[in-house]
């Protein structure tokens, strides 16, 4: 039993509400999943320029010299925002892949959460309510976002177990429930070049997506696939640069509930997760049907 969020702004006069918003749904999940949490925020980009978010058991060292360090490897200016344990780095977009292995030679103790244009990923072990205050989660603005509260089932609890996960640029997934052929998925994904770092059945699930999407599928293509290829019970919510889905199991066994209005497009595993948002009275609200592919795009 876990618990997702997620929020898709139309308006964008909220996008600076967004952070609050998404914190206030996701600590609501937190009995759904106590042991850790994430989110992923869709924030503004810059043309040309990527962000990279990184995370540390020993930030004041790894982050100390991480800007000059990875600068001077790289050969043009990185800048690094320390948030915490994790730490956004700014750099341009051609140098992401030369920053990864520069990275694994300067901090090898270093996990990366996410890259992409827009994406930052923030997640950790502790009570949902403490890691949203450690990255300061409410203060965060965006056109979309994603996150999670985890009760693990199927690897320990750790920061890398933890949700959201991301294997593509500006991609991420949180899920609630079970994939039964992940061990099988995970081989072939990884010979055919996909990054899997964890034994999560979840990172199994968002790679599959991204491989799919790296061979030409749009988002609701990968989705529509994932419900003959994945074996199991999942609730998936997915994020990329534009857009956001939903997509459940031909048996749909884990809850799920949406809204939408004029100003916003809603998930959460529960409507109490839902109750707080602005027009919630008057929204259109419905439970999410099996096998059925929902996705909206900026």
């Amino acid at each position: 039993m876990c618990g997702i969020v997620g929020l898709f702004l139309k308006d964008k006069s909220l996008e600076p509400q967004l952070g609050a918003m998404l914190t206030d749904m996701l600590i609501t999940m937190t009995d759904r999943g106590p042991d850790s949490a994430g989110i992923a925020i869709y924030g503004a980009g810059q043309g040309g320029r990527a962000k990279m978010t990184v995370q540390s058991a020993q930030p004041d060292n790894d982050f100390a010299t991480l800007a000059e360090d990875l600068s001077a490897v790289l050969g043009t200016s990185a800048s690094v925002r320390a948030v915490d344990t994790h730490a956004v780095i700014d750099l341009p977009a051609d140098k992401a892949e030369s920053a990864r292995a520069a990275l694994a030679e300067l901090r090898p103790g270093l996990r990366v959460m996410s890259d992409g244009e827009r994406i930052e990923i923030f997640k950790e072990v502790g009570l949902p309510k403490d890691v949203a205050a450690r990255f300061s989660l409410s203060a965060m603005s965006g056109s979309h976002g994603i996150g999670h509260t985890r009760m693990a089932t199927e690897s320990a609890v750790t920061t890398q177990g933890a949700h959201p996960f991301s294997t593509g640029a500006d991609q991420c997934l949180v899920h609630n429930g079970s994939l039964s052929n992940h061990n099988s998925l995970r081989r072939k994904l990884r010979a055919a070049g996909m990054r899997i770092e964890s034994e999560n059945d979840t990172e199994v699930g968002a790679a599959y997506l991204s491989w799919r999407m790296r061979e030409g599928a749009t988002l609701g293509e990968a989705l529509e696939s994932s419900i003959d290829d994945l074996d199991g019970f999942f609730t998936f919510v997915v994020g990329t640069k534009d857009g956001f889905g939903v997509v459940r199991d031909p048996i749909a066994c884990k809850p799920a509930v949406m809204a939408e209005t004029d100003q916003y497009v809603a998930f959460g595993s529960e409507y109490r997760a839902l109750v707080n948002l602005p027009g919630i009275d008057t929204a259109r609200v419905w439970e999410p049907e099996p096998a059925t592919v929902y996705f909206w795009s900026h």
